[in-house]
């Protein structure tokens, strides 16, 4: 059976003037911000500080040297195996998120420069159905890692995903078992793999590729976590911290080996590869 199907892919781009309006409102502290001055402060609110979610090119433009990103993102979606149908197709959900974010799937690839070190970067877009990994998802990835492989380049991945892809079922979980054997592959050769987590990484990403770094970087603010709290807590009968899930918590019990702020987080890539760099 096949899961794919090729279409013409619109290659990602920031479009800074697609919404005319000037001011937004944070949800955090409630004031009204200047859009431009967000923007230009990584999406981030300059009166209180709180994170608003980046796209896949917003992440991308954010972290690699200037006009050095190569879209890799192979031209196909998924073929719908399932016909899955709940409050609506899914042909029809995967229609209304590509038309939304004039992407194919959740996932963008490329190569690129960070600091100068040339690497292969995917970066997961949260607004395509919660950056849920399907088939294409995993397909995307493995790809992403063999072009490293082949071109001797370190991996990065930015992940922000609410897991598995629960119309695709079985096929969305047996991305995870696919993706780790092609992990396995970059390791056998030597190369970085860096991962770079955002708010949210969770579920099934977060229990296969994106935990596989040979660095882990969490984001302030990032939500690290396999199933939700209230599940968690409903399974086990115990109240859990208040801090559960957030990337302190991770940090403190070793989950993750640093946390970024995301004006930060540029640095602290061009950092880590400079290691490896210097080690081969």
């Amino acid at each position: 059976m096949s899961l794919f199907k090729e279409r013409q892919y619109v290659r990602i781009r920031v479009d800074r003037e697609a919404d005319d309006s000037l001011w937004m409102k944070c949800k955090a502290c409630g004031e009204l911000v200047f859009k431009r001055r967000v923007r230009e402060n990584n999406n981030i609110c300059p009166n209180c500080g709180e994170y608003f979610f980046l796209t896949a090119g917003e992440r991308i433009e954010s972290l690699v040297d200037p006009g050095s990103f190569e879209d890799l993102t192979a031209p196909i979606v998924t073929d719908d195996p399932l016909g899955f149908v709940d409050s609506q197709p899914y042909s029809d959900r995967l229609r209304e998120a590509q038309e939304k974010t004039s992407l194919l799937d959740a996932v963008v690839i490329g190569r690129a420069a960070i600091d100068g070190v040339p690497v292969i970067l995917g970066a997961m877009d949260f607004r395509f159905i919660g950056g849920s990994m399907g088939s294409v998802m995993g397909e995307q990835l493995c790809r992403a890692m063999e072009t490293a492989i082949a071109e001797h380049r370190a991996f990065v991945l930015v992940s922000s995903s609410g897991g598995a892809r629960i119309q695709e079922g079985m096929f969305s979980l047996l991305q995870m078992a696919k993706t780790v054997t092609v992990r396995r592959h970059l390791a056998e050769a030597g190369l970085p793999f860096l991962s770079v987590m955002a708010y949210p990484t969770s579920g099934g990403v977060q229990a296969s590729i994106a935990s596989l770094g040979d660095i882990l970087i969490a984001e302030k603010g990032a939500l690290i976590g396999f199933a939700g709290r209230r599940v968690i807590q409903q399974t086990i009968s115990e109240e859990l911290p208040q801090h559960f899930q957030t990337e302190s918590f991770a940090l403190e019990r070793g989950q993750i080996d640093r946390v970024a702020r995301r004006e930060d987080l540029r640095d602290e890539l061009a950092l880590a590869l400079g290691y490896f760099v210097e080690a081969r």
